[in-house]
């Protein structure tokens, strides 16, 4: 392998006009298909296999013309302090308010709070609920501006009118931080580089790479019923490893400029050495990206494969258009050690230079294995201990911030009618094979009257055939509570006696059991997804490095750094420690995406740490380096640049906590934080401090797997005899 990216960096170098014009062209070609393909629709949530699934597809059958998947907007009026909302003004307005609404060409219906008793006990707040044919994000704007304005209306006869559900639902912003975090990763590339030609050149390859990846999906949006999450999950993973790439190319190419080496040749070795980690480390994202599909959740699956694509065109232009573009800046780009006029020239010395932080730290780890192991364990050991108290739920409208309608309106029906009027339960009787299906109805009504935590529970309303009924249940508890979710079950555990006894099947539905049904549905694929991640990863790192413990302790050190991650964001977003600081305005459950999400995606970024900092220090032991000198030049070379690419990042990641999507701003955070554990303490501590402990052990390979696997040559050593021009210059030590 490393002969064969060798070859194509030098060819990318010495065609960079051709190779620049084939991706601008195709960044061109996304751009114009993103920008004239329809608009998407929000994406289509489904849960295969699930109850409330099942019950869904039940109601487009049995009911049809419901639009039971469109969009719905409960129009919350509270009356002025001191009145009612049964007062003859009051109610003229919100009559006047429920005409207006029914006017819209895409609603199907709109209730009376006071012919469907939507009016609070003591008479001050009232709801009218509207149902449309299509969904939130389909809805066209001239229906949510009459649903705003028919609200102001209201307001402007003195009530206090909010607007909760879905209608209102848009695509989420990430605010001004995402700019911050690139201008952070800007600012740590001068650092790492002291050029501004050198530095751009990373950034400007990810804008790239992002640029073509998402414009993709935008234009197939439509087409594969592509959510808005999917290119925000896409642009966040491609700048980070895009960027994080190109920095391991251009560090590379740099090293080997101070060698001595001309520029062609110091390009394709660079993509011959450092691109062969990229090649693998692209590789581990992809899997745990593409994994993700095992779970059986389409939007996940969908979100998963759009990441893994703008991974997979992050890892090409690493390869061949980072080449091309040090074609085009030439001495712009100055040898290791030298810098450029941004940092001034780096002055010759006499005396041998001190050695380097990197080569510090690791010669302190050899020499204190033991120490630096039990700390960096017992450290994220203690940040992991917040996970234990893991909830798992589906964001809502009471985890929206104050500020908006919705969340005021979510508060206003807690307020008159009890937490679990925002959570109702639907229950679907299918008595089809039943000999008494009124009867069936009525059984089911009385049995979950008898259950605990239930506050109302509606006369069951059948269709047009009597053969199915559903029947409205509202429980006691929030939505996201554990009382809420046993409430779930117990109705599902009654109807399966009623079932033994009349043939009937009762299903629950509705948005709560459909978070409660996915949360369930997540755990019971999070064994097997890891089994199948790691278990492939591990499988290619054994190739990569020629040993069976380095990649079981990679893996190890994983789950060491991913439990720690979920344990911070147990603090932050379920206990509130920092809520302030990271703008959350509402604690609760964790989204119950979270967990899988965050082993498939932080795995893979964690296999490129573990591929690029200990790839160079097998690289040195091959050459003939004891082990413990290996590890502390794999450092020397290594952990300026892994540094600086775990910062970037941590920036980038970071820059998505200003979200106004919840799931997005978590994900931002969970992913910053497990960046900072993974690279920080199991990276730069764990494993130096593990591998001076097992000494050649850890290169240790039966000699039978040794003879079946392939030999893909990431060391470069097939390059000693490709490419130097004296035949017999050894490979350089990085």
């Amino acid at each position: 392998m490393a002969t064969f990216l060798y070859k194509l960096g030098r060819l990318s170098f010495r065609r960079r006009h051709f190779v620049a014009l084939i991706w601008v062209a195709l960044l061109t070609l996304a751009g114009v298909g993103a920008a004239s393909a329809p608009a998407a629709g929000n994406s289509s949530f489904s849960i295969p296999g699930t109850e409330a699934q099942k019950a869904f597809d039940l109601l487009e059958q049995r009911f049809p013309g419901t639009s039971a998947d469109g969009a719905t907007a409960r129009v919350v009026f509270k009356a002025p302090s001191g009145e009612k909302m049964t007062d003859p003004g009051n109610k003229a307005t919100v009559q006047e308010t429920v005409k207006e609404l029914s006017d819209g060409s895409e609603v199907v219906r709109v209730s009376d709070p006071y012919r469907a008793k939507a009016v609070s006990k003591d008479g001050t707040i009232a709801y009218a609920q509207v149902s449309y044919k299509v969904s939130g994000m389909e809805l066209d704007d001239a229906a949510k501006d009459a649903l705003k304005d028919s609200a102001q209306d209201a307001r402007e006869a003195g009530l206090t009118v909010e607007i909760g559900g879905d209608a209102l639902q848009a695509v989420p912003h990430t605010g001004s931080s995402e700019i911050i975090g690139i201008a952070v990763a800007a600012v740590v590339l001068v650092i790492t580089f002291g050029s501004l030609v050198a530095a751009g050149l990373p950034l400007l390859t990810a804008l790239i790479g992002v640029g073509i990846g998402v414009s993709a999906i935008t234009g197939l949006a439509s087409a594969l019923d592509l959510g808005s999450t999917t290119s925000t999950l896409a642009m966040m993973i491609g700048l980070a490893v895009g960027i994080d790439y190109a920095l391991f190319i251009v560090s590379r190419y740099r090293a080997e400029l101070a060698e001595g080496r001309e520029r062609e040749e110091a390009a394709g070795r660079a993509a011959g050495t450092a691109g062969s980690a990229v090649v693998f480390a692209g590789l581990t994202v992809v899997i745990a990206l593409v994994g993700l599909s095992v779970v059986n959740i389409p939007m996940l699956t969908k979100m998963g494969i759009a990441a893994a694509g703008t991974v997979a065109i992050a890892v090409l232009i690493a390869l061949t258009m980072v080449p091309a573009l040090l074609g085009y800046a030439g001495r712009k780009v100055k040898p290791m050690g030298e810098k450029g006029k941004l940092l001034g020239r780096a002055k010759k010395q006499d005396k041998p230079a001190r050695p380097n932080l990197g080569t510090r730290w690791a010669s302190f780890v050899v020499r204190r294995p033991v120490a630096v192991l039990l700390l960096g364990v017992i450290g994220l050991g203690a940040a992991a201990v917040p996970a234990a108290s893991l909830e798992l739920g589906l964001p809502d409208d009471g985890s929206q911030p104050t500020s908006t309608t919705q969340r005021r309106a979510y508060d206003l029906l807690s307020e008159g009618f009890g937490p679990g009027f925002n959570g109702p339960l639907m229950v679907v009787v299918d008595a089809k094979d039943s000999d008494d299906p009124k009867a069936v109805f009525a059984e089911t009504g009385d049995a979950i009257k008898g259950l605990k935590d239930v506050v109302t529970v509606t006369p069951a309303q059948p269709n047009k055939a009597g053969d199915t009924a559903t029947i409205t249940v509202i429980p006691g508890s929030k939505p996201s509570s554990v009382t809420t979710e046993n409430l779930v079950h117990g109705i599902r555990d009654a109807g399966t006696g009623i079932k033994a006894d009349t043939d009937a099947n009762v299903l629950v539905t509705g948005s709560t059991a459909m978070n409660i049904d996915v949360s369930e549905k997540l755990n019971d694929a999070l064994v097997p997804y890891l089994v199948l991640v790691v278990g492939l990863a591990f499988l290619l790192l054994i190739v990569v490095f020629r040993s069976i413990l380095v990649p079981l302790k990679a893996a190890l050190g994983f789950l060491l750094s991913v439990m720690a991650a979920l344990g911070a964001v147990v603090a932050v977003f379920q206990w509130g420690w920092l809520s302030g600081l990271m703008g959350v305005e509402q604690t609760g459950p964790v989204m119950s995406m979270m967990p899988i999400f965050m082993v498939g995606v932080v795995f893979g970024l964690a296999m490129d740490y573990e591929v690029f900092l200990v790839t160079r220090m097998r690289e040195a032991y091959v050459h003939g380096e004891k082990p413990a000198q290996a590890v502390v030049t794999g450092f020397r070379h290594g952990a300026r640049v892994v540094t600086a690419a775990a910062v970037i990042m941590m920036a980038v990641f970071a820059g998505f906590i200003g979200s106004s999507e919840s799931m997005v701003k978590m994900i931002g955070f969970g992913l910053a934080i497990a960046v900072f554990f993974d690279a920080f303490v199991v990276r730069m501590a764990i494993v130096p401090a593990v591998l001076a402990l097992l000494g050649r052990k850890a290169w240790w390979l039966p000699r039978w797997l040794d003879r079946a696997l392939p030999n893909v040559d990431v060391e470069g050593e097939g390059l000693r005899t490709t490419s130097d021009d004296d035949g017999d210059r050894e490979l350089v030590r990085v």
